[in-house]
């Protein structure tokens, strides 16, 4: 990193590592969480979901990547081993041990309004004091405001199928 770069942060960049090395971490863990649910979902609409989990899990990743990038510009080092994602992310992994459309939708619902709260922090932490970070983080937001909406208005159009029976209510 450029001293300069690194002189410009007005706070602990070591706090703001730990900070974006725990962004990281649930980034990952979302990816995957997507990609797999995507593979294996079942249910109405699967379709639909399976294409916007996809979607989002693609997103996901691409977060991982600016986030790695601003780690290693800091200075720092992204979490190398998987193992420590679970200890290092402020968000849960919901595995999809239920593949049925409307579970998978409210664990990813859950993970986004983390995710949303995660980047939240990050930017009320970062304002005034790292634009950069403050500005990546933002960008991130805006994105996964717009997953939650995204989630949240196709669990909308499940529950409306079922109210109307246009699908029985049990798990196919």
């Amino acid at each position: 990193m450029g001293t300069r770069g690194r002189e410009i942060v007005g706070m602990d960049v070591n706090e703001l590592l730990d900070l974006l090395n725990g962004a990281y971490a649930s980034e990952w863990l979302a990816y995957y969480q997507y990609w797999l649910g995507a593979k294996v979902i079942k249910g109405p609409m699967k379709d639909a979901v399976a294409a916007e989990l996809t979607l989002h899990a693609t997103e996901e990743l691409a977060h991982a990547n600016l986030l790695a990038t601003r780690i290693v510009q800091l200075g720092g080092t992204p979490a190398v081993n998987p193992k420590h994602w679970f200890e290092l992310s402020p968000c849960a992994y919901d595995a999809p041990e239920d593949p049925y459309v409307g579970v998978l939708l409210e664990q990813n619902i859950a993970g986004e309004q983390c995710a949303i709260s995660t980047y939240k922090n990050l930017m009320d932490i970062t304002k005034d004091k790292d634009m950069v970070t403050y500005n990546l983080a933002l960008g991130i937001l805006e994105q996964e405001v717009e997953h939650e909406e995204d989630l949240q208005s196709l669990q909308e159009d499940l529950e409306l199928m079922m109210e109307r029976g246009t699908v029985k209510a049990g798990r196919a």
